[in-house]
């Protein structure tokens, strides 16, 4: 057991089981034993490796995206910013993609919890007029042109099974003193009653409490001017369990080893959608948003100055970008503008999913 294991074990054995919401927060972001807190998860060496971290043509197009919504909008004052920013890695190219572009904002603003990551994105983004805030509350009040790339994966996430009468919480407790998922009494959750009508007895459904703020604050910039770009995986609707765990880029047990995996959950882009108070464009998925963007000429182009290895490894991350039997169609995207603007590029075409 690791260290966060047996304070939580402790916890539980005093105070009784625990949401699985507060069990993944405490996980990921305990602030001595946290996953996100004590590690660089990115990349070969850690985890994971999200979009940025494959290719730069990910973070270039996202930019150049961003830029053209900026314009059409007649180019307001503007921040940039990012939920989630990993290593820095989107945010450095999405600054080198614009940094040709006139007047195109330059003050970045990163919304990261992490000291740790905090230390390596300041690396990274080097040189450039940079802002850490802790909340999305913290963004300045003004338009921004926002990117959150596998942020809202990781937000602590409530499951709920489905019985004859209502739904029972599943929830982090104990059995001979090691850690176990277990059912609370079932109960009418008022949250859920606009499930009933798509769900039996049996079925499992996620909530993410942190999404309603969060889009709250996201979308009230957004409608000020400029627009934001969600990518995640996911699908429009939860239902099952999709709670998951990643350590040295292996499926776990989710329970196991607390803080030393990432934990993750499917994200619900119904819910994301319902939460945003201005223009939302339909859910497209990632492959065809990249390939909207023109993902295959830029590949192309750059695939000129490669041979061997490096051109392999180039088409490679091409694939793995877009293809829909790797990120391509797992992966989901929405935009956010204001009410009376065009949706950015890639995004005013009609759902694709």
């Amino acid at each position: 057991m690791t260290a966060l294991g047996d304070l939580l074990t402790r916890q539980i054995a005093t105070d009784g089981p625990m949401t699985l919401a507060d069990y993944m927060q405490a996980c990921l972001l305990h602030p001595d034993h946290g996953y996100y807190a004590t590690r660089d998860p990115f990349g070969a060496a850690g985890d994971f490796i999200t979009a940025p971290e494959i290719s730069q043509m990910f973070g270039e197009l996202l930019g150049l995206c961003l830029a053209q919504a900026w314009m059409d909008q007649g180019q307001p004052d503007a921040y940039l910013a990012e939920l989630g920013p990993g290593r820095g890695t989107l945010m450095a190219d999405v600054l080198r993609a614009t940094a040709r572009i006139p007047n195109f904002p330059r003050k970045v603003v990163l919304v990261e919890a992490s000291a740790h990551l905090r230390h390596i994105q300041a690396q990274t983004l080097d040189g450039h007029d940079v802002t850490w805030v802790e909340t999305a509350a913290d963004l300045p009040d003004a338009p921004v042109l926002l990117i959150a790339n596998e942020f809202f994966d990781a937000l602590p996430i409530r499951q709920f099974l489905r019985g004859k009468n209502g739904w029972s919480e599943r929830r982090v407790g104990l059995q001979d003193n090691t850690l176990t998922l277990g059912l609370a009494e079932e109960t009418r959750i008022d949250a859920l009653s606009h499930r009933l009508a798509d769900t039996g007895a049996g079925d499992i459904v996620e909530l993410c409490p942190s999404v309603a703020p969060i889009m709250a604050e996201v979308s009230a910039r957004a409608a000020q001017g400029g627009a934001a770009l969600i990518l995640d995986y996911g699908d429009w609707r939860s239902m099952g369990d999709t709670f998951q765990a990643l350590e040295n880029h292996k499926p776990v047990e989710p329970l196991a080893s607390p803080g030393q995996a990432d934990l993750t959950a499917h994200v619900d882009f119904e819910a994301l959608t319902d939460a945003a108070d201005c223009h939302v464009s339909h859910m497209t998925t990632q492959g065809v948003l990249l390939e909207q963007l023109g993902i295959t000429h830029r590949a192309q182009a750059l695939a000129q100055k490669l041979s061997g290895t490096a051109l392999e490894q180039h088409i490679a991350a091409h694939r793995r970008l877009t293809h829909p039997e790797e990120m391509g169609t797992l992966f989901k995207a929405i935009a956010l503008t204001p009410q009376s603007a065009p949706l950015p590029p890639g995004f005013n075409i009609a759902s694709t999913v």
